[in-house]
């Protein structure tokens, strides 16, 4: 059978792989537009009620299930199902997540490609090679394949080395530098002219938006969908949690890092919008809307970095890491999704799984890169809006139809004896059996 699984070794390596993958490239750049676009500080009033009130009990879902199960998504989904009929369900729903995270890892990886490349163009303008600074911001087929292929290898050297020494290890020191280099570029960028022009139009309420359904929609969007949650990745990385910890305290610590980095990534992204239209580059896309996605990141910002002469060069170095680790940071814990399952459950040493399937989704990259137009979105559109949120629907189904209240509760007192006597217990199974699911498909029809 498989080798001896690994745990992480303390609290603090499990917030840091945990957040870490929750807060990606979409945390960055796509929460501060979203919030801007919809009445500024009343987006982030509505999403941080939605986090909590939504966004949390489906991530505690997941972890309780992976721990109590200590096993990879189709098993632990299994290991909790009662009949027949849910067996084979939980094999479908399973299998659909690690097809999915792998195809959604398959186009992280291209954009997480273009952030390497653009780290490298500074780098290569300080050095003199302005030719080589220039292919490096190209959007060409060989460039985009290359740097596929080096942010592979850095994520399967990660995976490979197991839980404690390299997810956890390289969580601890990738987030906390994350965190420093994003306060960092914020202090800087609020100095220059713009920036306040920015922040109000990101932090000035405008409440009478705050009924408005499409700002709804898209703040639950954001906060369920920000947590990484639906394709087995914190249910992975939960099934390495000590039996000793408070699941209700660590799982709520992991929400609040994640929103309060999103928080802080638009204190940068929009006031550098805005200092980026004072240097006359613009930011507003043909419809009228704020420059989102992949176009602000190596459009606007490279435009603005470049307009800072030597001191631009500098940030941009710090942005494009900061780019670079959120990217890695949350690619470790998708590749953790498909590895975790050769590894338990055909014996597959850990290595030559993450090798293997690295290489796998290497070649669907590569497949993309050079059919992008036709590929790319769609892939995009049917990992994240269609099989994302189902499978989401169906992780709370089993979570609070399918497993036995008792089981759960019986997990969560572990690490949390008197449990059932905190609000925790007195909410969250009601959440989970008729809120969240709803909310979901609210959120997945519209």
């Amino acid at each position: 059978m498989a080798t001896p699984r690994g745990e992480f070794t303390s609290r603090f390596g499990f917030l840091m792989a945990a957040s870490g993958s929750a807060v990606g490239l979409g945390n960055i750049w796509g929460f501060p537009t979203n919030a801007a676009s919809n009445g500024g500080a009343a987006f982030l009033f509505a999403y941080l009620i939605l986090a909590f009130a939504l966004a949390y009990p489906a991530l505690m879902a997941e972890l309780i299930i992976g721990r109590h199960a200590r096993a990879n998504a189709v098993t632990a989904l299994q290991s909790i199902s009662r009949g027949r009929k849910s067996k084979i369900l939980a094999l479908a729903v399973g299998f659909a997540g690690i097809v999915t995270v792998s195809f959604i890892l398959s186009f992280y990886a291209i954009v997480s490609g273009w952030m390497i490349a653009h780290f490298f163009d500074p780098l290569a303008r300080l050095a003199g090679l302005d030719a080589l600074a220039q292919w490096l911001t190209e959007d060409a087929v060989v460039r985009n394949s290359l740097f596929v292929i080096i942010f592979m290898l850095l994520t399967v050297y990660i995976i490979s080395a197991g839980v404690k020494d390299g997810i956890e290890k390289w969580a601890s020191r990738l987030m906390p530098s994350l965190i420093v280099i994003l306060i960092l570029l914020i202090l800087y960028v609020l100095t220059l002219p713009g920036a306040m022009e920015g922040m109000r139009a990101y932090l000035v309420p405008d409440f009478s938006r705050i009924a408005d359904p499409a700002l709804l929609v898209d703040a639950m969007g954001q906060a369920f969908f920000s947590l990484s949650l639906g394709v087995g990745t914190m249910l992975v990385y939960g099934s390495y949690i000590s039996k000793r910890e408070n699941l209700p305290v660590v799982g709520s610590l992991v929400a609040l890092l994640d929103v309060g980095i999103a928080v802080m990534a638009g204190m940068l992204i929009i006031p550098a919008m805005y200092v980026a239209q004072s240097n006359g580059v613009e930011i507003y896309d043909a419809s009228g809307g704020l420059i989102a996605g992949p176009g602000l990141i190596v459009s606007v910002l490279p435009s603005l970095f470049n307009s800072m002469g030597s001191v631009g060069i500098l940030v941009a170095i710090a942005f494009f890491l900061l780019m670079t680790i959120a990217s890695l940071t949350s690619s470790i814990s998708m590749l953790e999704v498909p590895v975790a399952y050769s590894v338990e459950h055909h014996g597959v040493d850990r290595p030559k799984a993450a090798i293997i399937l690295g290489a796998v989704v290497t070649v669907i990259s590569l497949i993309i890169v050079f059919n992008f137009d036709p590929l790319f979105d769609l892939v995009v559109t049917y990992t994240t809006e269609i099989s994302q949120p189902l499978l989401g629907f169906a992780f709370c189904i089993f979570v609070a139809w399918i497993w036995s209240r008792n089981e759960v509760l019986e997990e969560i007192r572990q690490g949390s004896p008197n449990v059932d006597a905190g609000i925790f217990w007195r909410v969250w199974p009601f959440y989970m059996k008729f809120i969240c699911p709803l909310a979901i498909l609210v959120v997945y029809f519209q």
